[in-house]
């Protein structure tokens, strides 16, 4: 039997794959992250299945679910907000599934950032502008960035910066990137990104902390830092170029 991390998307129940809609409707058991994931995904669990919110319990008492679901011979969809890949605390889950000897897979999902992106009708990187994006976060009480991770040493390259659940650190966000970025630099706040109650903040990072405040948005929210937010007047790739040479086979 395996253990299916499932990518559940950033909020909006569609937006998920097909395979992780199919691998929900089949397996007996499912733990959900709480409030993360939507509630209508769980309206696809077979009936009878044993359902568990997670929100509330430890690593050592998710740990033991999905061990007991594996020696009964249960799949088990485990679904976690966003893709499993970032951000989703599933390899410290893995590490133990590993020791325990329960095989287990990952179905990605939608990540915040991409769906935040969609938000602002802008393309992340725009030729001529910025080709790199540097996912990252600040540092918080329970988990501490590790040495040349902060926000002026990544910003460094000016490069296209999305900054995970930041918005209770605006202030810090935009003192930190204003050095390599310019206070000029566009920001883009997005909060539920998918949501119903999805909100969007447009700034620079002179403007950005006072529009946040404003808005009221403490949290749930993606920061995008960079040029292509306003980008105008760049070249276009040559991915369509009327030069590339196409084949006709």
């Amino acid at each position: 039997m395996t253990v299916h991390f499932i990518g559940a998307g950033p909020g909006a129940a569609d937006l998920i794959t097909v395979r992780a809609q199919r691998i929900i409707a089949a397996s007996p058991v499912c733990l959900y992250a709480g409030s993360l994931v939507p509630a209508e995904l769980l309206e696809w669990c077979p009936v009878g299945a044993q359902v568990v919110d997670t929100a509330r319990l430890s690593l050592d008492e998710i740990t033991a679910i999905l061990v007991e679901a594996d020696s009964a011979g249960l799949d088990v969809a485990r679904l976690h907000s966003g893709d499993p890949s970032i951000f989703s605390a599933v390899a410290e889950q893995a590490r133990r599934l590993d020791a325990a000897g329960v095989d287990f897979d990952m179905i990605p999902g939608v990540p915040a950032f991409t769906a935040a992106a969609a938000a602002l009708r802008r393309e992340l990187t725009v030729p001529g502008v910025s080709q790199t994006i540097v996912l990252t976060r600040v540092s918080t009480l329970s988990t501490a960035m590790p040495e040349g991770e902060d926000l002026r040493s990544l910003g460094r390259s000016g490069a296209t910066m999305v900054i995970h659940l930041g918005a209770h650190r605006i202030e810090q966000i935009a003192s930190e990137l204003a050095d390599n970025y310019g206070e000029d630099c566009p920001v883009a706040v997005v909060a539920f990104a998918s949501r119903p109650e999805e909100i969007v903040v447009r700034g620079t990072l002179k403007t950005i902390v006072e529009l946040v405040h404003t808005a009221g948005i403490t949290k749930t929210a993606v920061v995008i830092v960079g040029r292509v937010l306003t980008a105008e007047g760049f070249p276009d790739s040559y991915l369509y170029s009327a030069a590339r040479e196409r084949s006709t086979h």
